[in-house]
């Protein structure tokens, strides 16, 4: 499983596409589900992705972890931002799912100072939410986003859970 960070501009999607395409990787991609309409939501669901409503709770990290479990291996990339907008703090789907699943976390940036895609290192979380957010931002430190002013912070919500909530 990959995290994308940080995710600030539609360009992002395409210099990621790119890099999937140039590494060859089995790899899925998260959207929101709005993406996925006609007349090119086939089209995004062959180029490996994923539709999400993420205006309602579904489970969807429950499911995917139960999707992933026994079939054939493939990576999944997470924009932890959720959106290209301004954020405060960083969804948790992606921490969730990589408990859940035991799956090691790939940190990529799309840095557009070194204008590269870059493969930053892969940790094993250790379900201490503040030492492995910790290790996450020393990864990231000096990554250039398109846009900086609408870089989200690399913490979750304030009196919310990576570990619990959905």
């Amino acid at each position: 499983m990959f995290i994308v960070y940080p995710h600030t501009s539609n360009w992002d999607f395409y210099y990621g596409y790119l890099a999937k395409l140039a590494t060859g990787l089995p790899l899925r991609w998260i959207g929101k589900h709005t993406l996925f309409r006609w007349p090119v939501g086939g089209l995004l669901r062959r180029m490996g992705g994923i539709p999400v409503d993420r205006s309602r709770r579904s489970g969807l990290t429950a499911q995917l972890a139960r999707d992933l479990e026994g079939s054939e291996p493939a990576f999944i990339a997470i924009a932890p931002e959720g959106t290209r907008a301004r954020t405060d703090h960083l969804h948790t789907g992606f921490y969730r799912l990589a408990m859940a699943t035991g799956a090691p976390l790939g940190l990529y940036s799309i840095d557009y100072g070194t204008r590269s895609v870059t493969l930053r290192g892969y940790l094993d979380l250790s379900g201490d939410e503040e030492a492995d957010l910790r290790r996450i931002r020393e990864a990231y430190a000096g990554v250039q986003a398109k846009f900086p002013e609408n870089v989200g912070e690399i913490r979750f919500e304030a009196g919310g859970s990576g570990a619990s909530a959905d």
